[in-house]
């Protein structure tokens, strides 16, 4: 007879797996799918190539600006390959200041509740279909990465990376993960520079840890490329770097704040490499604001602030944000559905003034060592 307890029904052989777990479902392994959508030799050569230049400009060998620059989140293939066109075509007039990496962001972390992100649920209605959503990102990514474009990906499932690690040029920990442990393990292994975020209150210790953390070697479960469970054990990652975006209360991108953050990083021990994200925090959440925190962070560079070594865009095609409805035809074209980003045409004067700003300035021998 079934024995009935709260609010489950159990047969006479009572069962303690699995009580909340509706249905578990295949997923093609890492090796199924890029198989499917494979990576060429001429594209991994460029890859590599990209991500020795982000570690020369966050080392200072080279002098340029990384500029870390997208959608908020990617939820339409065909506007994200749009922008990508317009991204190279802005990136080659601007290579002489800024070294331009596509933000390519297919998870979102979330609060509460809300859409998690084109890998998670591709077709926006809380299917959750995520094969398809690896595979929609995979081939997303190689279509990107055959224009030219270095790419930069938020890791939050520690899973997805075996998925599309190897077309990374740069990724980041997010504010809400930073603290993680597991996040800093994953960090460890990843094969990219990776830029932690200070927590959401401003408190830069926290992502400080987690660079040190980072570094050093370690060991985590996993899933190899073959899907299967493993133990993976890693040498360390010692091109982690501090991303600035604010806090809750105060943006953190003025002068005193990343002399602070550089005195922070100095005293542990840690190079200091900072990035600014003009978005979040810094941005006080008005996405128009954005243009006010990169002028300073050019100034600031102007003025001999070596510390800093990049800065982070949200811009699409369009601007502001829109919320997801039940029909995906409504949506505006090229417009976030998570955080409101700038427009294209913002987005194209402010990158190409600024890095007028740097060029003139060192015509002119304007650029000046900290004091």
């Amino acid at each position: 007879m079934p024995v009935k307890t709260g609010m489950f029904c159990y047969d006479t052989v009572m069962s303690n797996k699995d009580i909340r777990i509706r249905d578990i479902s295949p997923l093609a392994t890492p090796v199924e799918i890029s198989t499917l959508y494979p990576v060429s030799e001429d594209m991994s050569e460029r890859i590599h190539e990209s991500r020795r230049i982000i570690s020369d400009i966050l080392s200072g060998r080279d002098q340029r600006l990384l500029a870390v620059v997208g959608p908020c989140s990617i939820h339409d293939p065909e506007a994200a390959l749009d922008y990508a066109d317009r991204l190279k075509a802005l990136s080659e007039k601007i290579s002489d200041q800024f070294y331009v990496v596509m933000r390519v962001y297919f998870e979102k972390p979330r609060t509460t509740v809300g859409w998690k992100g084109l890998i998670l649920d591709p077709d926006m209605d809380g299917s959750y279909d995520i094969d398809k959503g690896l595979k929609t990102a995979r081939s997303l990514l190689i279509e990107i990465s055959r224009k030219g474009l270095a790419l930069g990906c938020e890791v939050l499932d520690p899973i997805i990376p075996q998925y599309i690690d190897e077309l990374m040029s740069w990724s980041s920990i997010g504010a809400r993960t930073t603290e993680s442990q597991t996040h800093r393990t994953l960090a460890s292994g990843l094969s990219v520079p990776v830029g932690f975020k200070n927590s959401t209150n401003g408190e830069l210790t926290n992502a400080i840890n987690a660079i040190k953390s980072a570094a050093a070697p370690a060991s985590f479960i996993g899933i190899n490329k073959e899907g299967q469970t493993v133990v993976l054990r890693t040498s360390g990652n010692d091109e982690g770097h501090l991303i600035l975006r604010g806090g809750d209360k105060a943006p953190n991108y003025y002068e005193d704040d990343v002399e602070q953050a550089k005195k922070k990083l100095s005293d542990a021990g840690i190079r200091p490499a900072i990035v600014i994200d003009c978005s979040h925090g810094n941005s006080r959440k008005n996405f128009s604001r954005q243009k006010r925190v990169l002028r300073n962070v050019i100034d600031q560079v102007i003025w001999g602030e070596s510390a800093i070594r990049g800065f982070m865009l949200e811009s699409n095609i369009n601007e502001g944000n829109q919320s997801i409805c039940g029909d995906r035809s409504s949506l505006k074209y090229g417009v976030s559905v998570t955080d409101a980003c700038i427009g294209w045409d913002e987005t194209e004067r402010i990158l190409t003034h600024g890095a007028e700003l740097l060029r003139k300035a060192k015509q002119n021998g304007e650029v000046v060592e900290v004091l």
